[in-house]
């Protein structure tokens, strides 16, 4: 909830929580008195709010939905019908009693569909979906959409295929792609087969457009992991799927798209300045990827929100 918002309200008496202005509240919901309720709100019928519970402006909250001490729902989220907000237990706790867990927090614009499960402690990320039914263990990334039991992400918000994919049925001369999101291009590299088997290659300033300084390996991932979730200031990196396969969203912070690695001879160009996950990896997976400069920890982005303000003032 934005500074701005929180001064708006009105002070609240002791006993009674602070409900912002244009905030209607359903039949039969009970609201604790610590609750703070941002501006146009939905709080439906038959809901609970316990205390420490911080909704921002236009939230809805859904029949049925009953909000744990200490959730925070930020700006614009939906949270669907009999959605509930659950406590793990310790594998290794034989009296059952709930767990003290860091605060659960539902970023901005996110969607919660019906009959959801959260555990407590977990936070959801900015414009993240959740699928109806789904049940969230551990945190998920901004944009991600999750679902099943535990939840997995099974695709990104806005996200679209790259049509005409380079496939083994492809032209095998050298190729370059634009795509949807700004300045990721989609490479074939040179390939050649014969009765002893197939070879790729690529040669550094030509098929591969930047100076490598470093390369490292992505393998062992479990096909529900997902890797990257960052972007960079001034790297750029080069990734291939040198065996197996996995998919990787790209995002210019206007577009997004998904491209599916499963060839050897296939180079995906991932500029500065863009965000970029790595997830659905099979189980043979093994990903190079190649960059232009040694390692910088100072050169990630690891919050999108922040990587979105970056292109703001970059752009400025």
């Amino acid at each position: 909830m934005s500074s701005e918002a929180v001064a708006a309200k009105r002070a609240p008496a002791a006993n009674e929580p602070s409900i912002g202005r244009g905030t209607r509240v359903g039949d039969f919901a009970h609201v604790m008195p610590g609750a703070v309720i941002g501006n146009d709100c939905t709080i439906s019928d038959h809901t609970f709010l316990d205390n420490h519970v911080t909704l921002g402006d236009r939230v809805v909250v859904s029949c049925g939905v009953a909000l744990p001490d200490g959730l925070t729902a930020e700006e614009d989220v939906f949270i669907g019908p009999n959605v509930a907000f659950a406590d793990q237990r310790s594998a290794n706790d034989g009296t059952g009693a709930a767990q003290d867990f860091q605060r659960t927090c539902v970023k901005r614009r996110a969607w919660i569909a019906a009959n959801a499960t959260i555990y407590r402690g977990v936070t959801i990320g900015e414009r993240a979906t959740v699928n109806a039914g789904a049940v969230v263990t551990r945190d998920v990334p901004p944009l991600a959409i999750v679902g099943g039991n535990p939840a997995v992400i099974v695709g990104y918000d806005g996200s679209r295929p790259q049509p005409g994919s380079l496939g083994p049925s492809a032209p095998v001369e050298p190729s370059v792609r634009n795509t949807d999101v700004a300045g990721v291009t989609l490479h074939r590299l040179p390939s050649a087969a014969d009765m002893r088997g197939q070879l790729s290659f690529g040669e550094m300033g030509k098929h591969v457009p930047f100076e490598v300084k470093r390369f490292f390996l992505v393998y062992g991932v479990a096909s529900q992991e997902t890797r990257g979730e960052h972007a960079h200031r001034k790297l750029h990196q080069f990734l291939i799927c040198v065996s197996g396969r996995c998919s990787v969203m790209a995002d210019d912070g206007k577009n997004r798209q998904e491209f599916l690695l499963d060839n050897p001879s296939v180079g995906l160009h991932l500029p500065p300045r863009v965000w970029a996950v790595q997830y659905k990896h099979s189980s043979d997976a093994v990903l190079l990827v190649l960059a232009s400069d040694f390692y910088d920890a100072g050169d990630y982005i690891r919050d999108y929100s922040e990587f979105l303000a970056f292109l703001r003032q970059d752009r400025a």
